[in-house]
């Protein structure tokens, strides 16, 4: 068997018993899947067992992976409930934290180019990895819900734009040329997408659900190549027509097929987190750098290093900047929700590593630092409010989020 074909079932292995450990272990504690999958990686990586080695095919099914996270983190964010007064606060905490973040990644790299990976990775929040948290608490709907649902999606929408700004390896001028095109080209996919559509594309949609035809799916993974063709032809960074798609599809499936986007949802993130996205994870614990981060010196002290600064980077500005009627237990628990983060800082250290501007330690220490982020953060702040939220009542504009956590 080719070394490749090895690899594949090695990784799709871990895939199939990641769910079983997390299901068996959140029985007493609330592990994130993504955390399994990146610690199985590096089990059979290298560094370990050296069981698993990535090449050329690997690579690119992780490159999709990538892509279908950012996709998905795209569908998830409905801008249309995040509005008012909690998204300009929202917009201006993650701001601060951008200009935090960018001070504090320029001198702890020593570099401007190593300082922005750093940076933009520090204001990043793992939105879809809280919401299933505050789904199964029961706060998902109510006022602090909603307010997270706000402070996470800037966090997500705003390093994406960060990146394509700040990464390209152009000049500003250039870089925000570029990205008021594409801003163009998605403002008149938004204005198409919300057009009513003809009769038949419903028609199609329904007959064709439950077939081998699957038009909605494939139309779905049309409009995906073209953002992603869009931001390529551009040279901007395909992670931003990813996520341009994701908001699209959103909107054409809630005008075309209300009835039937839920289904057509359900078999979109079975392709992502059923096969590509796990595989992103998984390649990326085989890519981690362990031998670096346990060498010891520096390397390894930034990783706590990196914990607090989530915290002082993203969440100080949020303490600050949080809507007035949240009490003291509120406005602590969305700063640790809001600095919880991985899928973004593992996105921006893979760009970094493979730009060969951020050391593979480096990228390593980030990368644990998020997946401590993860595990601990949310915790603290289902333990924090515990009972905060009895008696709260949902939000009439709000409904339930169909993602799984990534």
């Amino acid at each position: 068997m080719s070394h490749s074909g090895t690899t594949l079932i090695l990784i799709m292995a871990i895939a199939v018993l990641a769910p079983l450990l997390a299901y068996g272990v959140g029985r007493r504690l609330p592990v994130p899947l993504v955390i399994f999958e990146i610690l199985l990686g590096i089990l059979i990586g290298p560094d370990v067992l050296d069981w698993a080695r990535p090449d050329a095919l690997i690579d690119g099914l992780s490159q999709l992976g990538l892509t279908m996270l950012i996709f998905l983190a795209g569908y998830e964010i409905e801008f249309g409930k995040v509005r008012g007064d909690t998204l300009r606060r929202s917009v201006w905490a993650w701001t601060a934290a951008l200009v935090l973040g960018l001070s504090t990644g320029v001198l702890l790299g020593g570099g401007y180019t190593k300082g922005v990976f750093i940076g933009v990775a520090l204001t990043s929040t793992a939105l879809g990895t809280v919401l299933p948290v505050l789904r199964d608490a029961g706060e998902l709907h109510g006022r602090f819900g909603s307010v997270v649902m706000a402070f996470g999606a800037v966090g997500e929408f705003g390093p994406i734009i960060a990146m394509a700004l700040l990464l390209s390896g152009r000049g500003a001028a250039e870089s925000t040329a570029l990205l008021a095109v594409f801003a163009a080209l998605t403002a008149g996919a938004v204005y198409w997408a919300l057009r009513p559509r003809p009769p038949w594309f419903s028609k199609v949609i329904a007959k064709t659900l439950h077939t081998s035809g699957q038009f909605a799916v494939r139309f779905v993974f049309l409009l995906l190549a073209l953002m992603l063709g869009a931001s390529t032809a551009l040279g901007l960074d395909v992670l931003l027509g990813a996520f341009a798609a994701g908001l699209i599809t959103r909107l054409v499936l809630t005008g075309a097929a209300p009835d039937s986007g839920p289904q057509i949802l359900e078999k979109i993130e079975g392709v992502g987190f059923g096969f590509l996205v796990p595989v992103f994870f998984v390649v990326t614990g085989i890519e981690f750098d362990l031998d670096s981060l346990l060498d010891g010196g520096r390397t390894l002290l930034l990783l706590p290093v990196f914990l607090l600064l989530f915290l002082a980077v993203r969440g100080g500005p949020i303490w600050f900047l949080a809507p007035r009627d949240l009490d003291r237990k509120d406005r602590t628990g969305l700063v640790l929700y809001g600095s919880t983060a991985l899928p973004l800082v593992v996105a921006i250290t893979t760009i970094g590593v493979d730009d060969k501007a951020l050391p593979a330690g480096e990228a390593a220490a980030l990368v644990g630092a998020g997946m401590l982020s993860v595990l601990v953060f949310p915790l603290l702040a289902l333990r924090l409010r515990a009972g905060a939220g009895a008696g709260e009542k949902p939000l009439p504009s709000e409904a339930v989020s169909g993602s799984e956590a990534w």
